[in-house]
């Protein structure tokens, strides 16, 4: 079983000094969240004083994950994999979201290469706040020639800051590509039984993380981990079991990535506790179909792997509907399950409001807050937003459990200076929330109270058919 930290465990190893510069209210406090991973070690300053150079040394030996964490590019684009302390993210938030790369070849004319990486650049999607983005690029050889190879690297490195994977299983290819891209501390793919000397001489060389492959075979997979940790003193590894797509084989690679996960955490096994590889684009040469069954499949096995320990996948597809729900289902993954996601309560302006504007009430949630600001602007409505704390829950959970009431709606109407902001002296409140219309009608006493609708789509509707009627007299 793993070890299980106490906050003691990790105090000992603090300055215990109580100086409250990491925020909190004592080192034993900080200990507990340093446990939570709620925090990182950097927060404590007087650690990096050389005195307590021994301690911090030890700290980090304690606080080191099951599965080692791996960085990939440099600063600002860097992207950290790995670090994961737990098999399931209900036990304690898995961190370091899955990096998802993008493939291009040395066989491909520039413009298709090109074409690729401005894809990657670009590709953004906004889902309830945040914006999710692909990570890199893997360049594969195809041509096994170091000046083609090294030229599709450069044209990469012109059109792309982002982290690089550098694909090919002949050293004397990637070393003339290395001294390109080399100080992008990009990751090399692949060492195997036939190369692995020469590989993890050039990761030794050029300090660049090296990926580890014996393809459905696990015995040689640790074999080959341990031979490059012993004699050539590496540590950033990341493994590939294999990628098998072919009939039934994708149980035979969940599988797999399952068992080195399992010892990883469970049997403390750290020569296997690295990050793991996957290669969904696999698909588009092992599955038989048409190019929408396999891009299909790609999506498939990509968040199949994503749920089943995959630290870093490799995908083919740049059409954006198999890599959609790739991206979202990552998004919910590695959200905190401790934490629902919310955004901060307050007041919020919708387009440009005035004085008459509406004056919408809605609760913290960010999935709510976001759908109610999107439908609202969609309509082009300008309008007064009061977000309330409910924990993050939705409204229907808010008000069945008590945390959205007309008591706190009228506390942050007040604090958040709502009520300053329009002279109609109305308020609209969710459908869902009806039921607090009399109480807080009462708690503001001049001011009239609206049950809008309980589909944030349908504001537009009600504003212009009832609201804008009973308030101002117009009518529609």
């Amino acid at each position: 079983m793993p070890k299980i930290l106490r906050p003691l465990d990790v105090y000992k190893y603090l300055p215990q000094t109580n100086c409250g510069e990491c925020g909190e209210s004592s080192c034993m406090a900080f200990a507990a969240k340093l446990i939570e991973r709620q925090v990182s070690v950097e927060k404590c300053t007087p650690l990096s004083e050389p005195k307590y150079g021994k301690k911090l040394k030890a700290l980090l030996e304690v606080l080191r994950s099951p599965v080692k964490e791996v960085t990939i590019g440099i600063p600002p684009n860097a992207i950290t994999i790995g670090g994961k302390d737990v098999m399931y993210r209900h036990e304690l938030t898995w961190r370091h979201p899955t990096a998802l790369m993008i493939d291009v070849h040395d066989e491909m004319e520039e413009e298709e290469l090109i074409k690729r990486v401005k894809f990657v650049n670009d590709f953004s999607f906004i889902r309830i706040g945040r914006e999710l983005k692909l990570d890199g690029i893997a360049v594969r050889c195809v041509s096994d020639d170091s000046k083609k190879f090294s030229t599709a690297v450069s044209t990469v490195l012109k059109h792309t800051q982002l982290p690089l994977v550098l694909c090919s299983y002949n050293p004397t290819v990637l070393e003339e590509a290395l001294t390109i891209a080399g100080d992008k501390k990009p990751l090399i793919y692949a060492a195997n039984k036939q190369n692995w000397k020469e590989m993890a001489e050039l990761s030794s060389k050029y300090k660049c993380p090296l990926v580890v492959s014996a393809p459905g075979d696990l015995s040689l997979l640790k074999s080959l981990t341990v031979s490059i940790k012993k004699y050539y003193n590496l540590d950033d590894f990341v493994l590939d079991p294999g990628t098998f797509v072919d009939g039934g084989t994708i149980l035979d690679t969940i599988s797999m990535f399952s068992v080195l996960r399992y010892a990883a955490i469970e049997g403390e096994d750290s020569d296997v506790g690295y990050p793991l590889l996957g290669v969904p684009a696999a698909v588009w040469s092992l599955f038989d179909g048409n190019d929408d069954e396999k891009r299909l499949m790609e999506s498939i096995v990509a968040s199949s792997l994503m749920s089943r320990y995959a630290d870093i996948l490799i995908l083919h597809s740049i059409d954006v509907w198999p890599i959609l729900p790739v991206i979202v289902w990552r998004d919910c993954v590695y959200t905190d399950p401790r934490v629902p996601p919310s955004v901060k309560p307050g007041l919020y302006e919708i387009g440009k409001p005035n004085e008459m504007s509406p004056l919408l009430v809605t609760a913290n949630f960010a999935l709510t807050y976001y759908i109610v600001k999107d439908d609202v602007e969609r309509n082009k409505i300008d309008a007064w937003l009061v977000v309330v704390d409910t924990e993050g829950t939705s409204v229907q959970s808010a008000v069945a459990g008590k945390k959205l009431t007309a008591e706190n709606i009228y506390e942050t109407m007040v604090s958040s200076g709502a009520m300053e902001k329009v002279q109609h002296k109305t308020v609209i409140i969710p459908g869902y929330a009806a039921r607090l219309s009399g109480e807080l009608e009462d708690l503001l006493k001049d001011w009239r109270v609206f049950v809008g609708p309980r589909d944030s789509a349908d504001i537009k509707q009600f504003l212009e058919k009832i609201w804008k009627q009973e308030v101002f007299g117009e009518k529609q």
